[in-house]
């Protein structure tokens, strides 16, 4: 069981690695003057693109196939098209967007099948600690890359950076165990448009699911999308520095190893609610953003909802696990990172048009109240107490049970 967690652990560290460190490395392209950040942007969109395409596919192949073989396929995909991106490196913008929407393809594919063979390979119990060891990796990776990759820099052109992370597509996609899925034999299958139906009514079976789908993607759409965009301007303008975003940043992926610490072992009692007051934490940044405050108390912010968002992520993936059917989980995350993570681009392309027009100060309130307001709403849902269905027993036939 050790060994074959590590080896989950390891393969779904390095696609998380990969997946960040790419705009990371173009950004230093940008820098360098061999990349325009127009053209930055462009092979950025078309990455997530390749993302939103695959994941709804994705969540359905890997629940009539191998989830192994999935993710295996994915990294494959991924590692062999990022080479292409380097190759396009200031010689052709449109080699790059392909490439890049091919890694996208990648990408959205590994995602719903490694959260399916989670489930397959660690033992319900265990779960909750596997999936905050899992984040735990992700942001001790985001804290200590960016120096990392600027001191690989210094030794390695970009292209040879950005080739680094195919060869980690291709750990990622070689490395990870088998899993104990059995898919649904070939007689049996329905079309690919009936399956991922089939998925949705699953979802429509847990009311908690579907509430804190709507609570997270209405927190990363607004809240997310306005901090990332205002906190830059409120950094330069309102305190004339850039130490701000940079506290801000760090304190945000610190409270979130704090978080990933703190929800690995502890067990509230009502573990649902737990989780969406975590969520709601998140509009403390918004809120420092639209009042004159000391900058100690953004970043106080910042280390408050990057808190807060861990002790939502993990049990919330781990429920997921508990409660969805195995044979349709990997449809079920699938809309998961389809909705919240789909939507953080279309997030961030409304609410800069929408700062120019209404100003900054209006558009902070809204998306304060809405990071309170969506997690609390989703908490009415009397399901969403332990992220978990009641059952009812079946009523007695003739006086007995």
């Amino acid at each position: 069981m050790k060994y074959a967690f590590a080896r989950l652990w390891t393969g779904n560290t390095a696609s998380g690695l990969a997946t960040w460190a790419l705009p990371f490395i173009l950004g230093l392209a940008v820098l360098e003057r061999s990349l325009s950040a127009v053209d930055l942007g462009i092979v950025l969109a078309t990455r997530t693109a390749g993302f939103l395409v695959a994941v709804p596919v994705a969540g359905v192949l890997a629940d009539r196939h191998s989830r192994r073989q999935v993710v295996l396929w994915a990294g494959l995909v991924a590692g062999l098209a990022t080479p292409l991106i380097a190759a396009g490196m200031g010689r052709s913008v449109p080699l790059m967007a392909t490439a890049a929407a091919v890694v996208g393809i990648g990408q959205g594919a590994c995602r719903p099948a490694f959260q399916a063979l989670t489930a397959e390979v660690i033992a319900e119990d265990r779960r909750q600690r596997a999936n905050a060891a899992m984040t735990l990796a992700v942001r001790v990776t985001t804290l200590v890359a960016p120096g990392l990759t600027a001191l690989l820099a210094v030794v390695a052109s970009t292209p040879v950076l950005v080739i680094g992370t195919a060869v980690l597509w291709l750990a990622a996609a070689l490395i990870p165990p088998r899993g104990t899925f059995t898919p649904v034999p070939a007689a049996t299958k329905s079309r690919f448009v009936g399956d991922f139906a089939d998925g949705l009514r699953e979802a429509r079976r847990h009311p908690w699911f579907l509430a804190g789908l709507g609570a997270l993607t209405a927190v990363i759409a607004t809240g997310y999308s306005a901090t990332g965009v205002v906190l830059p301007l409120v950094s330069r303008d309102r305190y004339d520095t850039e130490a701000v975003l940079a506290g801000g940043l760090t304190a945000y992926t610190v409270g979130a190893l704090v978080g990933a610490v703190v929800i690995a072992r502890w067990r509230p009692r009502r573990q649902g609610w737990a989780a969406l007051i975590g969520l709601g934490c998140y509009g403390f940044a918004p809120l420092s953003l639209l009042l004159p405050v000391h900058p100690a108390f953004v970043i106080a912010a910042y280390a408050v909802a990057g808190l807060g968002i861990e002790l939502f992520n993990v049990p919330w993936f781990t429920a997921t696990q508990r409660e969805v059917e195995p044979g349709k989980l990997a449809r079920v995350s699938s809309l998961d990172f389809l909705f919240s993570y789909g939507l953080a681009p279309a997030g961030l392309a409304f609410i800069a048009p929408a700062i120019g027009e209404f100003g900054a100060v209006p558009v902070l309130a809204v998306c304060t109240v809405v990071c309170f307001a969506a997690p609390a709403a989703a908490a009415l849902v009397p399901s969403s107490r332990d992220f978990r269905v009641t059952r009812v027993p079946a009523a007695p036939v003739n006086g007995r049970s």
